[in-house]
């Protein structure tokens, strides 16, 4: 487990920094109001960082347009939009909640976390930002799907219980579901450290195409309960 956190810290690595603001919302409002969408189609956001961006991959093999795919092979009626950005921390992804609230989107999935980590930042701050995201959501009234991430050991045990539990006590406080770990598919099917480089890129920090794959695969089903959640107006 232990050799599992450390090759997560560093799969994690350093998700660059892209363009923000402007270009961010002008590609969301240009993904909402793209083309007509027929009025039971599910929007789904889906808000994190470069994991969900896709970083280093053509677009067609990245996070959001796999999941979409997958989706669409499910049969769910759903148009899910990329609104990670390279880079994001939790303060970050707050900072753009309300863009992406429009009211278009039904649902969102949020996956950030990985930056803070990267860079030490308190977790009760980390949680603080991921407490506004929920409740921004709770007050728009739209379901989310919280997607955690697992901490290793490197800057002690107490920093690691604190970042680890906040997805757990974010998710029961707010009565949202949760996906314990973005990786959680990788892990699963490498079986051991050795075997994940075969689904990374070059930089061994990023998915690769075939690694994408398997995380939406892993991570699909969670999705379509979002998705069944969305619908029935739990």
């Amino acid at each position: 487990m232990e050799s599992d956190m450390r090759w997560l810290s560093g799969v994690l690595g350093p998700f660059g920094y892209g363009a923000r603001g402007l270009l961010y919302k002008l590609s969301l409002m240009i993904a909402l109001t793209g083309g007509a969408v027929h009025a039971d189609t599910l929007t789904i956001a889906a808000l994190g960082d470069s994991l969900t961006a896709g970083y280093g991959l053509p677009h067609a093999d990245g996070f959001v347009p796999q999941m979409q795919a997958w989706l669409d092979g499910q049969g769910a009626d759903v148009t899910l939009i990329n609104a990670g950005v390279s880079g994001d921390t939790t303060a970050g992804g707050l900072a753009r909640t309300d863009w992406t609230l429009t009211p278009d989107v039904d649902a969102m999935v949020v996956a950030l976390g990985g930056n803070d980590y990267l860079r030490g930042l308190d977790p009760a701050v980390s949680r603080a930002n991921l407490d506004g995201i929920l409740a921004k959501a709770q007050d728009a009234g739209v379901d989310a799907l919280l997607v955690g991430l697992t901490a290793g050991a490197n800057y002690g045990l107490d920093y690691k219980q604190a970042f680890d539990g906040m997805y757990t006590d974010l998710a029961a406080t707010y009565d949202v579901p949760l996906f314990p770990t973005f990786f959680a598919g990788l892990l699963a099917a490498a079986g051991m450290q050795d075997g994940l480089m075969e689904f990374m890129q070059a930089d061994g920090i990023h998915p690769n195409k075939d690694g994408v794959a398997v995380i939406v695969a892993a991570m699909g089903p969670a999705v379509l309960k979002l998705v069944a959640q969305s619908r029935s107006g739990e």
